[in-house]
Parts: C-alpha cells; structure tokens; sequence
C-alpha cells in the first residue's frame, strides 16, 4: 500500500465490475467530502437498519452527531459492526437496448466500527460539524450551550475497509445493436444551490453572510 491508496481487504475487495474499483485516497476523499447525507447501515437484534445521516469526512474518519438519547447512538456506541455508502449519480445512460440502461456514478463503501467523541473532543468537532455548511459558519453564530453540548454525541468512524466505484463515458452496446435506429446517450444530472433566502422573521438591516456569498452567491 502507498500512502496515495487505501489497502484491500476481505471487506472492501470488488468481485463485480473490477475494472471501476478504486482505492485511490483522493478519490474516496472527493467523493465523501461531496456527499451531505451518508446511508448507515447496521444489524440491531438480527434486524437489518439503514438510516440517512448527516456526516463530514475529518480528516481519515467520519463524524456524525445526534443525541445522546437516540438509539442510534446508544447501540453504535456498543461497537455494532457498521457499512456506510455515499453515492451520487452524474448521469442517465440511455442504451440502444433497454439491458444497456445505466448510469454514471461515484460511490463509496465503507465498512468499519465507531465509537463515542470524548468530551474533550466535542467541542472541536460541534465547529466541524457547522463550518461544513461554509467555511467560518460556527464563528457567525451563537456557539453550542453546555447543555446543548451535554444532550449531544458524536460517533466517529474510522474510514478504513473502504473502496470507491466510478463508472464514466457513453452506455455499452452490444456490437450487434450498434447500427440500430434507436436514440443512445447520457442525460447528465447535477446539484446546484439556491441562492441564500432570509428565514421569516429575520430583523431588518442583517445581511448574507460574505462567506455564503463567496459559497452559494447572492
């Protein structure tokens, strides 16, 4: 292993579609540091659990945040084995045969253990969490009270067990079905920002934030 790419494992080793395997740091990074939502999957009680959260690559973990009450904090602090995925589709491919249908993707797979922040750590990580949204974020707002911070924990999972799949380029035909009179190509598909809009209520005189502006524009 090269400290550019994550090694392989039993775990995060592709046996379907090789060739679009990649354990490439950059790329598991770009992809992660994309993604706004991550799907949690984890067995509790010999049933299978899949919850959308909210998580921020740190560095060579991910950190999600919730409360100190919920479940899923409670039982992935016990050590549950945990498989997270981020996946985000960049285009529609229309193939000269409806078998030949796909789609253009980046997705990663991770498959690791989590545990609870320290209290030491939390603090750090409450910034984290807020300045993904822009840069600086936390500083403009009122910071985390003490009992906000005490209802609060944060899961950190280690990314290892990981690997990344990209698929690119024009749907694959048939060679047969090449000279058919039938449309084949790509819709491509992308995410773009609302501009920032005032919640009700807000007082008079108080502007966008410069930082959101250089982010989402005006």
């Amino acid at each position: 292993m090269s400290d550019t790419s994550y090694p392989q494992t039993d775990l995060n080793k592709v046996k379907q579609t090789r060739v679009r395997a990649t354990y490439d740091r950059d790329i598991v990074h770009a992809i992660l540091d994309e993604a706004y939502v991550v799907q949690v999957g984890f067995v509790v009680e010999g049933r299978p659990q899949i919850i959308p959260m909210y998580g921020i690559r740190d560095g060579e973990t991910m950190v999600f945040h919730g409360s100190r009450k919920s479940r899923f904090m409670r039982k992935l602090a016990d050590g549950v084995a945990l498989c997270l995925n981020v996946t985000h589709v960049d285009g529609l491919l229309f193939g000269r045969s409806a078998f030949h249908h796909s789609m253009n993707y980046r997705s990663v797979v991770i498959h690791s253990v989590g545990r609870l922040a320290r209290e030491e750590e939390k603090a750090r990580l409450a910034i984290a969490v807020t300045d993904r949204f822009a840069e600086g974020r936390y500083a403009d707002v009122r910071g985390t009270a003490a009992n906000e911070m005490k209802a609060t924990d944060f899961l950190i999972v280690p990314i290892e067990n990981v690997v990344a799949k990209v698929r690119t380029g024009d749907p694959v035909d048939d060679k047969d079905d090449l000279d058919l009179p039938h449309w084949a190509g790509e819709i491509t598909v992308s995410r773009a920002f609302g501009v920032p809009r005032a919640a009700k209520g807000l007082k008079a005189g108080i502007e966008v934030p410069q930082n959101l502006i250089e982010k989402y524009g005006e």
